[in-house]
């Protein structure tokens, strides 16, 4: 496990976005458990950074890995709206994700949009970044980072991201068929730190969070699936323990996934999607 020497960091204020609070913690359980006891008190929508966390937990209940080092957060928010526009934020992290990424990342490819995104590196050799749905970024077809949604009935949002920044768990750790995990620095060389990429994250989120408020869902629709892995070609969606497999055609205004199959196109409202 590569481990990083600590070093003081100076928390740029500069290009933070307005109405933004941000508490950053030595430690904590989980983020997310973290932004529930503190969604009370908070007057706006809020990151919470953990420089370690302990019992991080992943989509479906499941645990989610992570070495000291990396970068584990929520944002805590209140956008009203009811439960369906709520979730579309996971598109909305994914793009701020993706922009955050390539920020703290010069020489990343950025990939062409659409069927093309499909190859783990660009021709040149340079590191290439994409969006997995329903919630995963993908660096040179690996896992980079996931992203969890959770929300309660008093309207508050949680929206919980996870980034290998410096080691990625180990792969005998994943379930099968998912995925296999990569971390930044080992994939691009790039050594960021858990408060520098909140830098890079935090802006890029409030950037299309007021594009959403504004113009609503079609054009963080359009900008995903220009970022999209695999589309046009033929993927597998599992839902508990049922099956489709198709060709990934697109996503609807609901952020379904819809395959065209041989009986025609299936709308997966929710799902795991395996290569």
């Amino acid at each position: 496990m590569v481990t990083r020497p600590w070093r003081p960091r100076l928390l740029s204020t500069s290009h933070w976005p307005v109405g933004y609070g941000r508490i950053i913690l030595p430690e904590v359980d989980s983020t997310l458990s973290e932004a529930s006891r503190q969604a009370p008190s908070l007057a706006g929508p809020t990151w919470i950074l953990a420089l370690r966390q302990t019992a991080g937990r992943g989509r479906r209940g499941r645990e989610w890995v992570d070495p000291d080092g990396n970068f584990a957060a929520t944002l805590v928010m209140r956008p009203g709206g009811g439960p369906e526009r709520a979730a579309l934020r996971s598109f909305i992290a994914a793009l701020a994700l993706y922009d955050a990424v390539c920020a703290c990342c010069p020489g990343l490819d950025p990939g062409p949009s659409g069927s093309n995104n499909t190859r783990p590196r660009s021709r040149s050799g340079a590191a290439r970044v994409a969006l997995k749905w329903p919630n995963d970024v993908l660096l040179n077809g690996g896992k980079l980072a996931g992203i969890l949604l959770e929300s309660n009935s008093t309207g508050t949002l949680s929206i919980g991201i996870g980034v290998n920044l410096l080691n990625a768990p180990d792969a005998t750790q994943i379930e099968e068929h998912a995925v296999p995990p990569v971390s930044l620095l080992s994939e691009t060389g790039a050594d960021v730190t858990p408060e520098d990429f909140l830098n890079a994250l935090a802006p890029a989120f409030a950037r299309y969070e007021a594009q959403f408020k504004t113009y609503g869902f079609a054009p963080i629709r359009t900008a995903w699936l220009d970022r999209a892995a695999r589309l046009g070609q033929v993927i597998t969606a599992r839902m508990g323990t049922a099956e489709q497999t198709g060709t990934f055609e697109t996503v609807d205004d609901s952020g379904a996934l819809i395959l065209r199959t041989s009986e025609g196109l299936q709308a997966i409202p929710a799902g795991e999607v395996y290569f």
